[in-house]
């Protein structure tokens, strides 16, 4: 008969296995470290993209307004700004969901990079005394506040061209054709 012999205490399984892993707590820290280093460099990457896609729509819509074609023009101005302000809010939806993964993962490696600091009291101190390093780093409220505006981005555009939009059909409905 085969027995199974397991330890009696399964923090010390776990302690084993990141010993394992990561060789010391400064090899988890630069892990997380590194991790959050990437991760908010594809945030950025994510908002770069969308804040030009953003940018050209904002400059077709001013071309498409900017019309003022005799036989034509009415009409294009009546139908394509509205349709570009429509894309603008897709297209802000369509960026949400990348832009808020990016930022939730960003909070994960935050959490477990604190979590590893108040859990190691010496790491902790070497961490605080260190000139590189400042407890607003490793707090919520430090790193959240830097993220805001990849993360309001999408919302902020998205108003942004639903008052467009109505903006343009107002000024055309409003001013019909004669």
């Amino acid at each position: 008969m085969v027995q199974i012999i397991t330890p009696n205490n399964p923090e010390q399984v776990q302690s084993d296995r990141d010993a394992k892993m990561f060789g010391s707590p400064k090899d988890r820290l630069d892990f997380y470290r590194r991790e959050i280093q990437y991760e908010t460099s594809i945030l950025s990457h994510r908002t770069d993209a969308y804040l030009a896609a953003q940018s050209f729509l904002v400059i077709a819509f001013a071309s498409c307004m900017a019309n003022l074609n005799p036989e034509w023009g009415k009409f294009f101005t009546l139908t394509v700004p509205p349709m570009l302000a429509v894309l603008g809010i897709l297209i802000s939806l369509n960026a949400w969901p990348g832009i808020r993964a990016a930022y939730d993962i960003i909070d994960h490696w935050h959490f477990k990079q604190s979590e590893l600091l108040s859990s190691q009291p010496v790491m902790g101190m070497a961490y605080d005394e260190s000139p590189l390093f400042c407890e607003m780093e490793s707090t919520h409220k430090g790193y959240k506040k830097s993220l805001m505006f990849s993360v309001r981005s999408p919302w902020l555009f998205s108003c942004f061209w639903l008052v467009l939009g109505a903006f343009s059909l107002y000024i055309q409905i409003d001013n019909p054709l004669t």
